[in-house]
């Protein structure tokens, strides 16, 4: 602080630096600086406080950042700085238009008398803690698999009925309505009006859910809420809704607040719309699309059912143009020819089987005859056997007395052995007569 020396000069007004401010008067004034410095003074004196207001300037120049803080319900704002060093352990997504609160410390700017504050530390107030328990919810929640796509429902291609649980009188209802019912105007809608922020909002949710996930004729829901403060949003971040909408067998669609907006329920949902606006053009088809879709793809079938009947016509005249199909009897005569060739060939190789095979027959049949017991007794030859049929091989067999059947070439006699006779008088015998 600059120290003033007064130095009063008889008969004089003392010099206005030596004058106090709680000191001066008309005739002794105090100086602008004295002032300033009395005013900076004091202030100093108040150390850190902590403020909450919104911001509504932000200015970064050279690393430091030159802002305002305005009241939240008064007319009464306050310009701030905050330090590059500051800057680097304050959060990311400080922007013009948060709630926060700060820790600031006074600063009085002797030359130019302007009042501002030092900010130390500054975050969104009310969202601190509470960021940090949605985060340890958030973590717990995917870790169950609450957020996986792979639990999530498909939407219906067209909704016939769509439940909606929103704010009574709401924007966000006219802007589902009515977007919804330019793309389809047939679509129905079954809404049941919750609080959308406060303490009612959680249980009246959840009733409206439960309501229309058992109405068997609701084919989605969707739930939906205009932007506002963060704060006013907790509840759409509540693990009670979020477990009966992960419940719920019918597809359920968040549209809550704005594009920047993310309560918990997008993620639990089975999908998020940036907006209530983006919720019914996700939701309902719209119908001119739909036309324009059944135009086209009408055109490409005539397209393609054209060109498979050109291609089938133009292979059937290429089949036409061939040879066997343009004159179908020549092709009948040549094989007809053929057919003659090979059955004549097939009679002259069977006949020449048949004459090979005759010939084998005979000859077989000659030699079977000239092997034959009959062949040899044709030629002289006879055979004598014992009435029981036993061959006589041995003339032991037959001794003198035996009655013996004697088989000549053309029929059998009876006969009497007269016992074995000698090698020579049987030599003489046994050629044949």
């Amino acid at each position: 602080m600059t120290r003033f020396a007064p130095d009063p000069v008889p008969g004089q007004a003392p010099p206005a630096d030596s004058v106090h401010p709680r000191e001066a008067t008309k005739d002794a004034p105090t100086s602008v600086a004295r002032f300033n410095e009395t005013i900076r003074a004091f202030v100093s004196g108040w150390g850190s406080v902590w403020v909450e207001g919104e911001i509504t300037s932000w200015n970064v120049r050279g690393g430091n950042v030159y802002g305002r803080l305005k009241d939240l319900t008064a007319d009464a704002s306050v310009g701030f700085r905050i330090w590059s060093s500051t800057v680097q352990r304050l959060p990311d997504d400080l922007k013009i238009g948060d709630r926060v609160i700060a820790s600031v410390k006074s600063d009085y700017f002797v030359k130019t008398g302007d009042f501002t504050v030092l900010v130390a530390a500054m975050r969104h107030t009310g969202l601190g803690d509470q960021l940090e328990r949605l985060e340890r919810l958030r973590a717990a929640l995917r870790a169950e698999g609450l957020f996986s796509p792979e639990r999530k429902k498909p939407l219906p291609f067209l909704p016939h009925v769509i439940g909606l649980i929103t704010g009574e009188r709401s924007d966000a209802e006219k802007d589902v309505h009515r977007n919804a019912e330019l793309r389809w105007p047939h679509v129905e809608f079954r809404t049941v009006h919750a609080a959308v922020q406060g303490d009612r909002c959680v249980p009246e949710t959840i009733a409206a859910l439960k309501t229309l996930d058992e109405d068997p004729d609701v084919d989605v829901i969707i739930i939906a809420r205009g932007g506002g403060d963060p704060q006013h949003l907790l509840g759409f971040s509540d693990e009670r809704l979020l477990r009966a909408v992960a419940a719920a067998s019918t597809p359920v669609v968040s549209a809550i607040g704005h594009e920047n907006d993310h309560p918990l329920l997008d993620d639990v949902a089975d999908l998020r719309a940036s907006t209530p606006t983006d919720a019914a053009k996700r939701v309902v088809p719209d119908v001119s699309e739909q036309r324009a879709l059944v135009r086209q793809l009408r055109s490409r079938l005539g397209s393609r059912l054209a060109m498979r009947v050109s291609h089938d016509i133009a292979q059937l005249e290429q089949l036409r143009s061939r040879p066997v199909l343009r004159t179908p009897e020549s092709t009948v005569e040549r094989r007809s020819h053929e057919v003659e060739l090979l059955a004549a060939r097939g009679r002259d190789t069977l006949e020449r089987r048949l004459a090979r095979a005759s010939r084998e027959t005979a000859e077989l049949r000659a030699s079977l005859r000239a092997l034959s017991p009959g062949a040899t007794l044709a030629r002289g030859y006879a055979i004598a056997h014992l009435s029981g049929g036993l061959i006589i091989r041995d003339a032991a067999q037959a001794p003198d007395g035996t009655e013996v059947v004697v088989s000549v070439g053309r029929g059998s006699f009876g006969a009497r052995s007269a016992g074995e006779v000698s090698e020579a008088t049987s030599g003489d015998a046994s050629e044949p007569a």
